[in-house]
């Protein structure tokens, strides 16, 4: 492999002798506007082989070994578990930065309750479309954990996190486990009567903590009780340090998984 420039291709041509469809059409031409631009093949190639001569040859899949079509796999409900949770995942992220330019993190008194309260309110009953955007919001949330949840356990009954692919399982693990931080950071935000008290039960739980309780508690809560810290402390977490942390995290996992190919079952 060679990154001198190579001789010019009839992509066009070699694309109207295929028979593709729409996405794959779609796919190609973006990755071809992208390579003609920043040779990104040329570098993907090199890096291939980089990895190839490094002994990391993957053993093959059941699929590679009788010679099927293993595009099967990507279909299969199970197997789309992970790509449904990607998918909600960014109209979860989409959603929420747009909820982002109204919602403020305040638990001064207002109107209603406080603030906080007082600007949800206002999101979904006077904002344009702001009943749907929450709503979409919270659900893509909730499909995001769920299916995150079936893949973990898909994964594990098919044994898929076993050699080559643990480390990519451990990613998983840390995964859900930020999913987990992402609903409960966004389940206090509107401040409300359930958030206060999930929000103590939080607190309970840090202090239950052998030796570093009370520490955690300082760090994660603001103190031992709720309050202003609390909420801001939340929303510091919900918006500017998990969705960076998880967002790469997704890239790292999703990357492993196109370099090792699907894990089908065993």
């Amino acid at each position: 492999m060679s990154l001198e420039r190579k001789e010019e291709h009839d992509h066009r041509g070699w694309m109207k002798e295929r028979d593709l469809s729409p996405i794959e059409q779609g796919y190609l031409m973006t990755l071809m506007w992208l390579d003609k631009r920043f040779r990104i093949v040329d570098y993907l190639e090199l890096l291939e082989t980089m990895y190839y001569r490094v002994n990391l040859q993957m053993p093959k899949s059941h699929t590679e070994q009788y010679n099927l079509d293993n595009k099967f796999w990507y279909w299969y409900p199970l197997y789309s578990l992970g790509a449904f949770s990607t998918i909600a995942y960014i109209v979860a992220a989409v959603t929420g930065a747009l909820l982002g330019f109204y919602y403020a993190p305040s638990t001064a008194a207002a109107q209603e309750a406080t603030v906080a309260y007082d600007q949800v309110v206002m999101i979904m009953m006077e904002m344009n479309f702001g009943f749907f955007l929450r709503s979409l919001h919270r659900w893509s949330a909730q499909i995001m954990t769920a299916a995150v949840f079936l893949h973990m356990l898909r994964v594990y009954f098919t044994g898929a996190y076993k050699e080559p692919r643990e480390v990519n399982w451990l990613i998983g693990i840390v995964l859900i486990s930020l999913t987990m931080a992402f609903g409960y950071t966004g389940y206090l935000l509107p401040w409300t009567q359930l958030s206060y008290w999930a929000g103590q039960i939080g607190v309970e739980m840090a202090l239950s903590v052998p030796f570093i309780g009370e520490w955690v508690a300082q760090l994660v809560f603001g103190g031992f009780s709720l309050g202003a810290p609390t909420l801001q402390r939340m929303y510091v977490l919900h918006v500017f340090i998990l969705p960076f942390v998880v967002t790469a995290l997704i890239a790292l996992h999703i990357g492993i998984v196109w370099m090792q190919g699907i894990a089908e079952p065993h």
